[in-house]
């Protein structure tokens, strides 16, 4: 399936080409209409092609990047935690921590503080 999507003139690529859209534009609001359109294919028959493709739907797609992208933001750049919600796309720090939970199993603060020292005493030993 990878593969499909991956190359130019294969039946997926219009799948892959709307998987780079949301990952480049992370920050925006993924519109099924929208990215139907990049597919040139009707809004249900892309989201049957993309869940196939994917294995999930693509709101649930775009949710686990900016999940991970805030994940990333707050180890790598040490960013705090009310900061990298709103730029992902969440109204509120609740929804956000609550989101965040829900994914990585904690709270975004603890999960961060959880990995620096994991890595932390996996360097000093």
């Amino acid at each position: 399936m990878l593969r499909q999507i991956s190359l130019a003139d294969s039946r997926m690529a219009p799948i892959g080409r709307s998987i780079a859209w949301v990952r480049d534009n992370v920050n925006e609001t993924a519109n099924v209409a929208h990215l139907a359109v990049l597919a040139g294919m009707s809004p249900a028959t892309f989201h049957r092609h993309f869940k196939a493709a994917t294995a999930m739907a693509p709101v649930q797609f775009q949710k686990q990047l900016r999940l991970r992208e805030a994940r990333r933001l707050l180890l790598c750049e040490g960013s705090d935690v009310a900061q990298v919600g709103f730029p992902m796309g969440y109204k509120s720090p609740s929804h956000f921590s609550r989101e965040y939970r829900r994914m990585f199993g904690a709270p975004p603060g603890r999960d961060s503080a959880d990995i620096r020292r994991s890595v932390t005493s996996e360097t000093s030993a």
